[in-house]
């Protein structure tokens, strides 16, 4: 697998004299650039770059102190150096964690187990079609695996009378792995999407019609019972039966395998221990080996796409789990170059995101062009702007707040690395407790995809009645009041912007500043008013 490798380095000379093809980066750039009708915006300041990198890259802004230095450098290097700094830092893992957990789980019950595989395979850079194969591969290795069936079980559980949502999971795993959203072809060929037919559907939907929640261990995992015939089927409007083995779509569509009586299983029932039996045909490990490999295309197809959309708040292919031949790419080629690269490297995610966080396409402010009144946002022509997560704001928050250093921090799924515990205290609430404040603020209903900006009342009244959040603009130990405090008005408001915007102040906003702090007698207050103002902003709500 393709590791810490330089992606804008220079082209490599060959005998004739020639360079070679341009780094991959620069070839994005000029098909975004050929692509769009009419002008690109300008590159993005280096405020908005550090801050925005900061975002994607480690779920977090930068401290002050960070970027004034970044702000500072004068070197024409400093972006790339940058980019691959955040790539390693340890806040990386826990920010991919929390991203694919809202993508992959869409803020169902949170579950430890799972949380930690997350953290554990980004920590350890472990490839995407690994991660995938763990995810859907029955009866998990306790020592390595343990929580990564999550994905599985939250959708197996079997709620009141309702049975069991097996069509439910069926259509996840085309939606999240394949990026094919296949439930409207449930019960007949889908009526909108030609591509998209009943078998489709109900070849998903064998490989996993035969699964269920194990109860034997304390972690979520996943056995099967024995399957030993096609599924059938038949549309709604009526014909012939079908029938159909597990099937990806677009892929290979696997026979069943039949076995004598007694020899269905490899491994049998462990009534001591309470281990169920393994069957000798596994559709779900059928499904975990032929799905997330280089011979699928389209799951790397799909996950590509889903990696530029991370970073650019915007698929190549949008809505995300629709891919289908009336629902073209904005830019194919940029596709195809990404599927490529994530292929060849061996589905390295750190690696595709290093080559769009490269690019100028994502280093483009997100104002307009010059004499542009309106950018179709499919185009790219300049970065569009997008809404931080729950996770984000809060990390953002007690990061600028100067509050981060006081949280009780112990689950690992829930950690800043760079927080020792030395710097706990006991008058601040476990970060459970800040972490289910900000999802009910600002998270989305469970089930429901986040991937458009939608503004909410109970968000802005959060930001204003919260006594904690509240709490974290006063004066305390160490933190930005009480810096601010001791500062005088010349510094005071550029620490201030570079703190919480990670940018320096204009001359109209240190005049403001300048005089608030006239007009309110007490500078506490001031300063209160001053740290609260800017996290309400939406300057500091976005990723722009």
């Amino acid at each position: 697998m393709i590791r810490q490798i330089t992606v804008w380095s220079v082209c490599v000379l060959i005998s004739a004299g020639v360079c070679a093809s341009p780094p991959t980066h620069k070839q994005i750039d000029k098909l975004v650039r050929s692509s769009a009708s009419g002008k690109v915006s300008q590159l993005a300041t280096d405020g908005e770059f550090l801050r925005r990198v900061y975002l994607d890259l480690v779920g977090d802004i930068p401290t002050a102190e960070e970027a004034l230095h970044f702000l500072e450098d004068r070197s024409s290097l400093k972006r790339q150096r940058l980019i691959d700094a955040l790539l390693n830092d340890p806040r990386y893992a826990r920010n991919m964690a929390e991203r694919f957990n809202i993508m992959l789980m869409e803020r169902r019950e949170p579950n430890e187990h799972w949380s930690s595989f997350l953290n554990e395979a980004f920590t350890e850079n472990r490839s995407a079609d690994v991660i995938v194969k763990q995810i859907l591969t029955p009866n998990t290795d306790p020592e390595k695996l343990t929580g990564a069936n999550h994905f599985l079980t939250s959708r197996l559980q079997k709620i009141g009378q309702n049975p069991t949502d097996y069509p439910g999971l069926a259509s996840d795993i085309g939606r999240m792995f394949l990026g094919v959203n296949l439930a409207c072809a449930q019960c007949h060929d889908h009526l909108f999407v030609t591509d998209y037919k009943q078998v489709d559907f109900q070849g998903m939907y064998a490989f996993v019609l035969h699964s269920f929640i194990r109860n034997d261990v304390p972690y979520p995992a996943i056995g099967e019972r024995i399957m030993d015939k096609p599924l059938e089927f038949s549309s709604v409007f009526g014909g012939d039966q079908n029938s159909t083995g597990p099937r990806i779509y677009m892929g290979k569509q696997f026979e069943v395998e039949v076995f004598e009586n007694g020899k269905e299983y490899a491994v049998e029932a462990n009534k001591a221990t309470k281990e169920p039996a393994i069957p000798r045909f596994s559709p779900l490990r059928l499904l975990s080996e032929s799905l997330p490999n280089a011979d699928n295309r389209q799951f790397a197809r799909n996950f590509a796409n889903r990696l530029w959309f991370l970073m650019m708040g915007r698929g190549i292919v949008h809505p995300l789990d629709l891919h289908h031949s009336e629902n073209e790419a904005s830019h194919p080629q940029i596709l195809d170059i990404l599927e490529t690269e994530l292929i060849r490297s061996g589905f390295d995610v750190k690696y595709v995101l290093r080559i769009i966080a490269s690019t100028e396409t994502y280093q483009r402010s997100s104002s307009l062009p010059r004499n542009t009144t309106s950018v179709i946002p499919s185009t790219f022509r300049s970065f569009p702007t997008k809404p931080l997560s729950a996770e984000q704001l809060k990390w953002s928050m007690l990061r600028a707040t100067g509050m981060l250093k006081s949280t009780n921090i112990d689950s690992p799924s829930e950690s800043d690395t760079t927080t020792s515990s030395n710097d706990i205290s006991p008058n601040m609430p476990h970060i459970s407790v800040v972490n289910q404040k900000f999802l009910d603020a600002y998270a989305n209903p469970a089930k429901e995809p986040e991937i458009d900006f939608t503004p909410s009342v109970r968000a802005a009244l959060f930001l204003l009645n919260d006594d904690l959040v509240v709490s974290w603009t006063l004066p305390s130990a160490g933190n930005l009041a009480e810096q601010l405090s001791d500062m005088d008005t010349s510094h005071l408001s550029e620490h201030l912007f570079l703190t919480v915007l990670s940018r320096r102040p204009t001359e109209d906003e240190t005049r403001t500043v300048e005089k608030h702090l006239l007009e309110e007698p007490d500078k506490t207050i001031a300063i209160s008013n001053m740290i609260w103002a800017l996290l309400a902003s939406t300057e500091f709500a976005t990723n722009h």
